[in-house]
């Protein structure tokens, strides 16, 4: 039986669009390796609601 890799796939999403409390959200998916990052990650995206670069961290 094949052994289970360390890349999983996670879910980016914004936390400055969250706490603006307007309609919508804005989510990247990516994947990453969990030997390296066991942390959760935090990373600046584009917010195309927003039109400018924000803080997309992991959820789940």
């Amino acid at each position: 039986m094949a052994k289970k890799g360390n890349r999983v796939q996670v879910i980016l999403e914004c936390t400055e669009h969250k706490a603006s409390g307007e309609r919508g959200t804005s989510r990247y998916i990516t994947t990453k390796n969990k030997k390296n990052t066991p942390d959760r990650m935090e990373i600046k995206k584009f917010n195309p609601i927003l039109k400018r670069m924000t803080v997309h961290k992991e959820i789940k």
